[in-house]
């Protein structure tokens, strides 16, 4: 997100947690939906193509890194700058643009004949998808509410399913991973036109007619968020919990062809069942996470993912019951920790923190599973499992620390 400093003091922001949420409007939630389902479509398909795109480019395990690196740095670079560019082209336009980027780098994608420009063409998606995702997530957080934000992580997962069991039947009916690439394009293509018509629903109060706004707060500096340990905490959760999701997610293929052994189709429906059980998680959660507190669910979610990380790190297993574990462990902890982030950092800088978190949660993203590959560069495939069991116990550390800090009573400041 933007520094505060940059932004005019008279800026505003029309939440309160002591006033209700809005009830949004169906089409806004349509297209809120629409937005986090084009965030999924690409990020899961790259773990699938990943076998075929190295041999075609003549690379190392290690060089995963790069292209994980590379949109990682773009999206980290989008979302710092996602507040200046809301103001200069409102919430609407961005989302049309950002959505178009994407498609412009998966044509790239599905197109060019150089590795560097597939590098190149990374950084198009990587900038996109940060935007799309930061301003969505700040905006979420402070008009949805808790059950909508489970929903709409649920549309990324839908997303996330999709994108593996799309690039998995083409390659076994021997299209190749580049015509994979192309058909995303053109999804995400029709998606960004969808946006660009639709840009003006972002612009009307989110409730229905008659409803009351939210009260209007200061938004605090993003100095005193850094002052903030808690913030601190939460950024490091957010860099743990995308690093064990994106491993899981992108290496589990590899491991289990190369490593273990199972069949291209084998391998990749364990992988869309890892991404399925993730949307299923989310789905359900969202009916149940009115009613239980939220931080209890994210206690259980945490030591769930232990289990299911160390489940698919004994080879006698089946894979699927581990990934499927993992998966369903996972899918509540990202919507939860965004939604509760106003009450644990504060809603003053609670804008600053979900720019923090996104962020963090690519540099994750990069940082974890590109460790991954060099861990079976060095080592061999079949350490990557037990690095997932390892950096989901981190997780669960974390967030235990995390709690002890920002979910005792408050003390007044």
């Amino acid at each position: 997100m933007l520094p505060r400093d940059v932004w005019p003091r008279s800026t505003v922001r029309r939440v309160s947690l002591s006033s209700p949420v809005p009830r949004p409007r169906p089409a806004l939630l349509t297209l809120a939906y629409l937005a986090f389902v084009s965030l999924g479509l690409p990020d899961a398909v790259l773990g699938v193509a990943w076998p075929s795109l190295r041999d075609t480019f003549g690379l190392s395990q290690a060089a995963m890194g790069a292209i994980l690196g590379t949109a990682a740095v773009a999206y980290f670079t989008s979302g710092l700058l996602a507040g200046r560019l809301m103001r200069a082209l409102n919430l609407g336009l961005l989302l049309a643009l950002s959505t178009g980027s994407v498609a412009l780098g998966l044509t790239g994608y599905a197109t060019v004949p150089l590795f560097v420009l597939f590098l190149a063409a990374a950084c198009f998606i990587g900038f996109g998808s940060g935007a799309i995702d930061s301003a969505l997530n700040n905006y979420a957080a402070q008009n949805f509410g808790p059950k909508h934000m489970a929903w709409l992580h649920a549309a990324y997962s839908v997303g996330a399913a999709m994108g593996p069991v799309l690039m998995t039947a083409l390659l076994a009916r021997g299209a190749g991973w580049r015509t994979g690439y192309a058909v995303l394009a053109g999804v995400l293509g029709t998606l960004a036109l969808t946006f660009l018509l639709m840009r003006r629903l972002w612009d009307a109060p989110v409730g229905a007619p008659g409803e009351e706004p939210r009260v209007e707060v200061i938004t605090s500096s993003a100095m005193e968020a850094v002052r903030r340990p808690r913030v601190w905490l939460q950024i490091f959760t957010f860099f743990f919990y995308t690093g064990v999701e994106v491993t899981a997610g992108q290496w589990s293929f590899t491991v289990l062809t190369e490593g273990r052994g199972l069949h291209t189709a084998a391998a990749g429906t364990c992988v869309s069942i890892y991404w399925g059980s993730l949307l299923v998680g989310r789905v359900l959660s969202g009916f149940v996470v009115e009613h239980l507190r939220p931080v209890r669910m994210l206690h259980g979610s945490t030591a769930l993912a232990v289990v299911g990380a160390a489940l698919f790190a004994i080879p006698a297993v089946p894979p699927a019951l581990g990934l499927a574990l993992l998966g369903l462990a996972l899918a509540p902890i990202f919507p939860a920790l965004m939604s509760e982030t106003p009450r644990r950092v504060g809603l003053d800088v609670s804008a600053h923190a979900v720019g923090f978190q996104v962020s963090a949660a690519t540099t994750g993203v990069a940082a974890l599973p590109s460790l991954a590959g060099i861990i079976a560069e060095r080592w061999g495939l079949q350490f990557i499992a037990p690095y997932m069991l390892g950096v989901a116990v981190v997780l669960a550390l974390l967030h235990g620390v995390l709690s002890a800090v920002a979910d005792r009573p408050q003390l007044s400041r």
